[in-house]
């Protein structure tokens, strides 16, 4: 039996997203897709549009054998902390033969090749890339140029300005540092791009998808979410009913205003009220937190007036949105350096939490049973025969999706769900 994993957001779930999980079975010669997928929270910052549960749910039904959540602390992390978190647990589970991303370049050669670089940092690149820092750029602009000059190849420049590039990327440096077995594969994305805000025939970008289902629910909303006709949700439904397979349709038409659409404003108090019971030199011990930051933060508090608003009165020429972004989620969340550098000096998991799996897939999970180096969590109540360090883990993804489903209750005036108490998702 042949697996291949797949890493993702799912944020919403939609045609691109079928696509890459047929494409990749085909691809590779799977039988079966495993999927690493982040939780409540995603990779740039911010909180997912919908609860994990009903994209599991969506994944589920569209072909996925089974879905893993990748702890809190990776799924917000840094393109390369994200990459390492989502590897070391596709490698932990034993059974996983390759890995199948999507990919702007669709080029796996030169990919390999910058991995190759940027796990080994020459001396060269090193100075060349510190050089461009002292000018005054953002980190990914400096590693961009550095490359390019220490390589020659104008190629490079081009690769590392598309997302799905650079998680490719880190995906292989992960790999590679990791000493895995699993054999990479990529295919090259299809439709918009990944920053697109405008539906196109079939292939829409999240972003785009994002967008309309904010305007779904615009009276509840304090962000800006984009320039749509006078839509009523029977006309949003009618909008995505090309965009989206028409599974996850039905769920975004049961869920809508009841589970979702959530939006970073949502957890503004939230994040005000964590700020102001932190003291300016504590802020510097989460992740993402530089002491640059944790001043501009402490200088800049008084003119805080909603999250959103906040992250783009931080934001500066030499630090990314999505750094900011990071930085504020992590204050927010609890997560700090020293608790992820102990998870990672200690292999990065203790544990692989399933979300959920196809009725279909007991081969996949018999398997899984009796390969995996860690413990499969199908309840949580079976926290407590974790180590410590596995315990102090979970309940801090327990106490984030907590967090989240707080403000969907507060929200939408439905019912609190405790993660405690969740089970696991069967289609």
């Amino acid at each position: 039996m042949k697996i291949v994993g797949l890493i993702t957001e799912y944020n919403p779930f939609h045609n691109g997203h079928l696509y890459h999980i047929k494409e990749s079975l085909r691809v590779t010669g799977a039988d079966a897709a495993i999927i690493v997928m982040s939780g409540d929270y995603v990779q740039r910052g911010v909180p997912a549009i919908m609860p994990k549960r009903i994209r599991t749910e969506m994944a589920l039904l569209c072909g996925a054998g089974a879905v893993f959540e990748l702890p809190v602390c990776y799924a917000t992390g840094s393109a390369e902390l994200f990459a390492l978190g989502a590897i070391s647990l596709l490698d932990s589970l034993g059974i996983v033969d390759c890995l199948c991303f999507g990919s702007e370049c669709n080029d796996l050669p030169l990919m390999n090749q910058v991995a190759d670089l940027l796990l080994n940092e020459p001396k060269s690149y090193q100075i060349l890339l510190k050089d461009y820092l002292k000018q005054g750029m953002s980190f990914p602009r400096a590693r961009q140029e550095a490359l390019v000059s220490y390589t020659g190849d104008h190629r490079i420049a081009k690769i590392l300005q598309n997302p799905n590039n650079i998680l490719g990327i880190e995906y292989l440096k992960a790999l590679k540092k990791l000493g895995s077995s699993i054999v990479p594969y990529t295919i090259a994305r299809k439709g918009a791009c990944y920053h697109d805000n405008q539906l196109n025939n079939t292939y829409s970008s999240a972003t785009a998808i994002r967008s309309l289902l904010a305007y779904s629910s615009s009276s509840l909303s304090t962000e800006p979410v984009g320039n749509f006709d006078d839509l009523s949700f029977s006309g949003v439904l009618s909008e995505l009913e090309a965009q989206v397979p028409d599974c996850c349709l039905e769920l975004l038409k049961d869920y809508h205003k009841v589970q979702y659409p959530i939006s970073q404003n949502d957890f503004s108090l939230i994040l005000k009220y964590k700020l102001l019971n932190k003291h300016p030199e504590s802020l510097a011990h989460y992740m993402d937190v530089s002491p640059e930051i944790a001043s501009r933060i402490t200088n800049q508090l008084n003119n805080f007036f909603n999250y959103k608003q906040f992250c783009d009165l931080l934001k500066t020429r030499e630090l990314t949105q999505t750094r900011i972004n990071r930085a504020l989620l992590h204050i927010m969340l609890g997560i700090k350096k020293i608790n992820v550098a102990e998870y990672i000096g200690n292999g990065y998991h203790m544990y692989a939490r399933l979300l959920g799996f196809r009725k279909d897939s007991s081969k996949l999970l018999t398997k899984l049973s009796k390969e995996s180096t860690l413990p499969i969590l199908t309840k949580l109540s079976e926290i407590e025969e974790l180590p410590e360090l596995g315990q102090r883990m979970l309940r801090h993804d327990m106490l984030a999706s907590n967090l989240y489903t707080s403000v969907v209750t507060d929200k939408f005036k439905t019912a609190f769900q405790n993660e405690y108490k969740q089970g696991i998702l069967k289609v």
